[in-house]
């Protein structure tokens, strides 16, 4: 009691968590920058593992039950085959608890996290799924020209795949820390590589796929009214409007919802 605490939660939040006996510790950051030496998808998910790893051990050591209203950011400074990997967010304790071995981290505000609660429903963590894949058009059928509306069949079913297999590592994430997920933001890209005049044309493809697990009481119907989002962004929510999903990915202003 004799320093200030800091936290990253509204006034309105605080008064809430304040009455249903939550009350903040002090706020708390976790950072690992990763080189991808051999793998993007697995630089993704070490990187955030890690800077999890990190905030969980923060929580702990300030004797914190929980990390609510914790936020993803990186640092806009282009390093070659590498990015940074940095959480943000608020330690509290709840009252009638001992201080947790195992604190949870949350993407949920305050107000949002009491609305579980009241619910039966536990923000559990973070999961993560990433993934990857090179195709090679060997025979030249990627790229259509002058055909009209026509679909590019070795696109979609690469598109396909690396959503499928980011969203398979994000399931077998999830399960370990509870029994659902609420909401999740998707990051993808695809880049094509010219490789010479007479070689075939290379694509890229790779997705990225963020989610707060949850832990219910089984058989328990959560009420349709529960809005909980994964918040990773210092403006609303990423599941509606028009504004960027989070900072952690580049994206396009056009973007919208999921």
């Amino acid at each position: 009691g004799r320093l200030p605490w800091v936290a990253t939660l509204r006034p309105s939040e605080l008064r809430m968590a304040r009455s249903h006996g939550i009350r903040p510790v002090c706020a708390i950051a976790a950072t690992c920058w990763m080189h991808y030496g051999w793998s993007w998808t697995e630089g993704h998910a070490q990187g955030w593992h890690a800077a999890l790893r990190r905030l969980e051990a923060e929580a702990k050591a300030a004797g914190a039950n929980a990390v609510l209203d914790v936020k993803m950011r990186t640092v806009p400074v282009f390093v070659e085959s590498s990015m940074d990997f940095s959480l943000v967010g608020t330690a509290v304790k709840i009252e009638g608890l001992p201080p947790s071995d195992d604190p949870i981290v949350a993407t949920l505000p305050a107000l949002e996290f009491v609305k579980l609660l009241e619910a039966d429903v536990v923000p559990t963590g973070i999961a993560v799924g990433a993934h990857y894949e090179w195709m090679t058009d060997w025979r030249g059928n990627a790229t259509r020209a002058w055909m009209g509306n026509i679909e590019s069949t070795p696109l979609s079913g690469l598109w396909e795949n690396v959503r499928h297999r980011a969203h398979a590592q994000l399931r077998a994430h999830a399960a370990a820390q509870g029994n659902g997920v609420l909401a999740h933001v998707n990051f993808s890209q695809m880049f094509e590589r010219e490789r010479g005049e007479n070689a075939p044309k290379q694509f890229l493809a790779r997705h990225i796929v963020i989610a707060t697990t949850v832990d219910g009481r089984r058989g328990a119907r959560i009420p349709h009214e529960i809005k909980a989002v994964v918040d990773l962004h210092a403006g609303g929510t990423p599941l509606t409007g028009r504004k960027r999903h989070h900072q952690s990915y580049d994206t396009h202003d056009e973007d919208g919802a999921i």
